[in-house]
């Protein structure tokens, strides 16, 4: 593409470009920018504002590209740090004369690498270690780059080269501002330090621009924008669409911007509640801004640009206007008329975009009305042909969705009847005795092979054709993976077509095809209310009080007689874990709520410590070489004390570090090393105390629990820990509860403990076949990671888990080590799970991998919801949600294909003794 020209001359010969990062508009604008006086005065005197609309992921990197090259980045740039740059793009840095850039080595050097001429945009940078969150006030950082650009100045003087740039025209000045960000992670968005941090931007910009104005004599040619790159929650975090973190402040004064416009007024809750009633104000898109500061200077429009010009900011004659909004249109239809003809290039049969089949002739009326000094048509034609732009590139973005998705679809419906089909002829019984050995079926078996020859055949076939027709789109390389998928699973399904036949006939035959499908209709509305608790969590409670409340009443009286004491302890814990469910995912740190839920921890490891010995029906072995007989050995195992005071000794820790922090006296070194240490020692005790061959599941579990405490309680803040010891509870209780259901409804083994040597083999004695009724254990498992999931946050949404907790490991910022403390903090419950899961398959005498199989054949149904759910309109909160929801729900194989892996690993080998029943 060739960069579009704007209308000259241009009202401005340079620009400086204001970023405060993390600055939420309502912290600015309330009680009339009070905090702020000198952008007060510009609101107020001399200058427009508005509020800059961001885009999700509401991070620094996507924001900062959209202010800048004026186009809403891909999220993969996650992948490089949102530091460097997946596919270069071109920027108002990049077409500027000279750029000079202050501040976060996070952000400067993606708009310096990707420049056509390296020279074009110079940085000065802190280093990285600045961005320490455990200082007393972040603020430092802004400090630094307003002392940066004064020394920069001072220097400026003595340098005739750097003096004739500065002194020339289309220049820009970009001041990354990072102390709000910094501070508003640290100590939230309504606390002291980013509020006064709000004051100390303002008085730094304030000597700015009159240090600034002197030095170039206060010629008036200078525009200056400010604004932010996110916002941020109440929570402290930014990431997904809520309107704290998308709605920023925008204010622009200085050459060739309008002043403040009164007569237009506008009365909204907004003017209203910030005391600004008075005035207009001129919300825009964040990519608007960037062809706002290119036509200021004068300068191409960023060619990736799809940002409209807010003709409102602008103080000019009506056929500048005219001329530029015309111009800002022909540049996004030039990207319209690329990606057109990309598209036209590789469709077999092409259906161009309706509303611009003559877009010539709209850009000659355009002209035309220019020519007669009919600027306000001008002006609405080409606002009305930029729209019109916009709308055609979305038309070829989304131009194969129908076909993708429904090859996508297919995809899942064939990967969810494999697996179905896998599950009943290996893990139940219908694969033996369904089917009559007389002649006949045996003539057809001894075809089988050829006919799987032919479904084979077919699918090549099948494959290559489509493959031909991908290629001749020059799809993308993906999509020949999608669709090698779906014909792969159901030329599989295909092969498996007769046993599915007998399947159903003899289901049909039996007359328990009305009792299975009302089971399996339960199951499928039990994975509905899941989806459902994506968008509404709280739904979890009373699923989950229902849960402990019918489910007992459901089993036969005996048991509920026998067991009275095991069914009360299931309802008891499934209600109080429930009432997390209801909490709010945004608090701030309660340091009591963390110190109870590890002495509840401490108290329950104490309690085990010295029952367990007692309840286990064999020794509790410390090694291989120790003894598998029955004894009265009834000493506390040392790996279970030595988890006492470990768990101890994070209360301790967590408990000064949390104090020491608050007083902003930094991280001890101590304190740090500790949590390290502790944190290595989590992960090495279940590893060196590795699964045994006779060791009880109850002490392989309590070692498990204990293990993993510390980690919660050191990255809780608020009852993150409690959350643990009451999650931990549930589990314990269901496996009790399941495995005395089945001990007297079923017949039990014939040895006292269920081990065998591969715990993956269906035609071992030891294990039983797959019925309906496992389906409730299914559903219960899916219902426990939902709860582990959303317990304690919202998974779904980016912003809902603080990082305030991995300031007890480091507070200098670095985001892929927090993100991955915050997702170790995220699976522990998970594990735990993992562990108890495969106790529970085993307890009743199921192969771990066949309920495994049961649960991951149609979790699907639930990424087929969200697939179909995903928006790319709407609210960006409504775009980041069904995004997070739908990625989420895509791993949730992966995810569960680890839990298993790391449960065998856990519990794999464990002695499952023999439930001793009651006899009345």
């Amino acid at each position: 593409m060739t960069p579009v020209e704007v209308p000259q001359p241009a009202p401005a010969s340079r620009l400086v470009l204001f970023v405060a990062d993390g600055l939420r508009a309502d912290k600015l604008f309330e009680k009339q920018l009070d905090r702020a006086p000198f952008l007060k005065y510009v609101v107020m005197n001399t200058g427009s504002f508005g509020i800059s609309r961001t885009h999700v992921p509401t991070e620094s990197r996507p924001g900062h590209v959209a202010l800048i090259a004026g186009f809403y980045e891909d999220v993969s740039a996650v992948t490089k740090g949102w530091k460097h740059n997946p596919v270069e793009f071109d920027s108002v840095f990049n077409e500027s004369r000279k750029t000079w850039s202050f501040g976060s080595p996070d952000i400067l050097p993606m708009f310096a690498d990707g420049a056509s001429d390296k020279h074009r945009v110079e940085t000065f940078m802190y280093p990285p270690e600045f961005e320490d969150f455990a200082e007393k006030d972040a603020s430092m950082l802004d400090t630094w780059v307003f002392d940066k650009v004064d020394e920069f100045f001072e220097n400026a003087q003595k340098n005739q080269t750097t003096l004739d740039l500065l002194r020339s025209d289309k220049i820009v000045f970009f001041l990354h501002l990072l102390g709000l960000d910094t501070n508003g992670h640290a100590h939230r968005p309504y606390s002291k330090e980013y509020l006064t941090n709000i004051q100390l931007v303002d008085s730094g910009i304030k000597r700015f621009v009159e240090n600034w104005d002197a030095f170039f004599n206060h010629d008036g040619k200078t525009a200056y924008v400010f604004t932010a790159d996110h916002g941020m929650s109440n929570r402290g975090n930014h990431g997904d669409g809520n309107p704290d973190n998308t709605e920023t402040p925008l204010i622009a004064w200085g050459a060739g911007i309008a002043g403040p416009d009164r007569k237009n007024a506008v009365v909204d809750s907004y003017n209203i509640d910030w005391g600004l009633d008075k005035l207009n104000r001129v919300d825009v898109n964040q990519a608007d801004v960037a062809p706002l500061m290119s036509t200021l200077i004068g300068i191409p429009y960023p060619m990736n640009s799809v940002g409209e010009l807010p003709l409102a900011y602008l103080n000019n004659t009506a056929r500048y206007k005219a001329e530029a909004s015309f111009q800002n249109a022909r540049q996004i239809l030039s990207q319209f008329l690329v990606k057109q003809e990309s598209k036209r290039s590789t469709e077999l049969y092409f259906e161009p975009f309706p509303f611009l089949l003559n877009h010539e002739a709209l850009i000659q009326e355009i002209q035309g009305l220019i020519a007669k000094d009919l600027m306000n048509a001008a002006i609405e034609k080409s606002q009305e042909l930029a729209k019109l732009c916009i709308e055609g590139l979305r038309y070829y973005q989304i131009y194969d969705w129908l076909f993708l998705r429904g090859m996508i679809s297919v995809g899942y419906l064939g990967w969810i009847a494999n697996s179905l089909l896998f599950v009943f002829k290996n893990y139940s019984g219908y694969s033996f005795g369904a089917i009559e050995e007389d002649e006949r079926d045996r003539r057809m078996f001894r075809f089988s092979n050829t006919r799987f020859d032919q479904v084979t055949f077919g699918a090549v076939v099948f494959f290559a054709a489509f493959s031909a027709f991908m290629y001749m789109k020059q799809s993308h390389p993906n999509y020949y993976l999608y669709i090698a998928f779906l014909v792969y699973l159901w030329a599989q399904v295909f092969k498996e077509r007769r046993f599915a036949w007998t399947l159903i006939t003899s289901n049909l035959k039996s007359g328990a095809w009305i009792i299975n499908f009302s089971k399996g209709a339960l199951y499928f509305i039990g994975l509905e209310i899941l989806v459902y608790s994506y968008f509404s969590r709280e739904i979890l409670t009373p699923a989950l009080i229902v849960a402990g409340i019918v489910w007992p009443m459901l089993t036969p009286e005996s048991f509920q007689k026998n067991n009275a004491g095991i069914v009360w302890y299931w309802r008891i814990s499934c209600i109080g874990t429930s009432i997390f469910l209801m909490l709010p995912v945004e608090f701030d740190e309660d340091m009591r709520l963390v110190t109870l839920g590890g002495i509840l921890i401490l108290v329950s490891g104490i309690f085990a410590a010295y029952f367990l010995p007692l309840y286990a029906q064999a020794k509790l072995p410390a090694s291989k070489s120790r003894s598998k007989t029955l004894n009265d050995d009834k000493a506390p195992p040392a790996v279970i004390m030595l988890q006492l005071f470990v768990i101890f000794l994070s209360i301790v820790i967590v408990n000064d570090t949390s104090s020491r922090l608050k007083a902003k006296n930094g991280l001890p070194l101590l304190n740090q090393v500790a949590s390290w240490l502790i944190l290595a020692s989590c992960a090495a005790i279940p590893m060196m105390d590795s699964v045994k061959e006779g060791q009880h599941y109850l002490r392989r579990l309590v070692v498990i629990y204990l293990s993993f405490a510390p980690v919660f309680i050191l990255l809780s803040i608020s009852y993150e820990a409690l959350f643990y010891f009451c999650f931990s509870q549930t589990l314990l209780s269901w496996l009790l509860m399941e495995r005395q259901l089945y001990s007297e409804t079923s017949e039990p083994l014939g040895n006292d403990y269920a081990v065998t040597s591969n715990a993956f083999n269906s035609d071992d004695a030891s294990f039983r076949f797959l019925t309906t009724n496992d389906l409730r254990t299914a559903t219960i498992f899916l219902f426990l990671i939902n709860v582990a999931f959303f317990g304690t946050g919202n998974i779904a949404s980016v912003a809902s888990f603080t990082i305030d907790s991995v300031y007890r490991f480091f507070t200098v910022f670095n985001p892929f080590l927090m993100a991955a403390l915050v997702i170790v903090k995220m699976w522990v419950p998970f594990f735990l799970l993992s562990a108890v899961f495969g106790v529970v398959s085993r307890s009743i005498r199921l192969p771990a991998f066949s309920l495994f199989l049961l649960v991951l054949s149609t979790t699907d149904v639930m990424t087929l919801n969200f697939f179909f759910l995903v928006r790319d309109d709407g609210s960006w909160l409504e775009i980041g949600t069904t995004i997070s929801h739908f990625i989420i729900a895509s791993s949730f194989i992966v995810f569960q294909i680890v839990l298993f892996s790391v449960g065998h690993f856990l519990v794999g080998r464990v002695l499952i003794p023999e439930v001793r029943v009651k006899k009345d």
